[in-house]
């Protein structure tokens, strides 16, 4: 399979940031379906590690719709929560994804382990596992990583999910401060494409 090119793409997912961003990321060569044409829901995501549910998510869509999927499973990890939210990042936001409400819960557990938290430099990352499957075969499965830390308040407004709160490394401003096409070339997301685009 990877020895064809690949001309046409289903993109596993129903969050509209990340289908943006992977859309962007991708070569315009390949026309790209997402899971709404489809009207496809999400498959339940109970493996242990990004990569699991990643591929968990990508041979689900194209099983359903018979076209070679890439899909996304990606989350913050933050040191001092011992690496919480991680994979259940969305699910902090409860039933309906709320960010905003996932984002407070992050300022709570911090305030929990200890009120002088702002004080301290709180190192987190951004994970994001991309994984490539045709029905149920895996073609490819990669990890993307982005260090850096919590800012001590949300700031700006592009991006999404904890893109407000997350400052990488020897920057200032958060990702939710960024210009979109600054953020994708340095996200976790970029840096896992970088490895699985050899397979597109």
């Amino acid at each position: 399979m990877s020895k064809q090119k690949i001309n046409k793409l289903l993109i596993g997912t129903n969050n509209k940031g990340k289908l943006r961003e992977i859309k962007s990321l991708l070569p315009k060569s390949i026309k790209i379906h997402s899971t709404s044409e489809f009207n496809l829901k999400s498959p339940v995501e109970n493996g242990e590690t990004f990569k699991e549910n990643s591929l968990i998510k990508s041979k689900y869509f194209s099983k359903k719709t018979g076209l070679i999927c890439l899909a996304d499973d990606s989350g913050l990890e933050i040191d001092f929560l011992d690496k919480n939210p991680g994979i259940y990042s969305a699910r902090w936001g409860g039933r309906y994804g709320d960010f905003s409400k996932a984002i407070r819960k992050v300022y709570r557990e911090l305030n929990k382990k200890n009120k002088n938290w702002k004080n301290k430099k709180i190192k987190a990352r951004f994970v994001c596992a991309l994984s490539i499957s045709y029905l149920n075969r895996k073609i490819a499965c990669v990890l993307g990583k982005v260090e850096g830390h919590i800012s001590h308040k949300p700031k700006g407004k592009n991006g999404f999910g904890y893109d407000p709160i997350f400052i990488p490394l020897n920057k200032r401003k958060t990702f939710g401060e960024m210009k979109p096409f600054q953020k994708y070339r340095m996200d976790h997301r970029y840096k896992a494409f970088k490895k699985i685009k050899k397979f597109l």
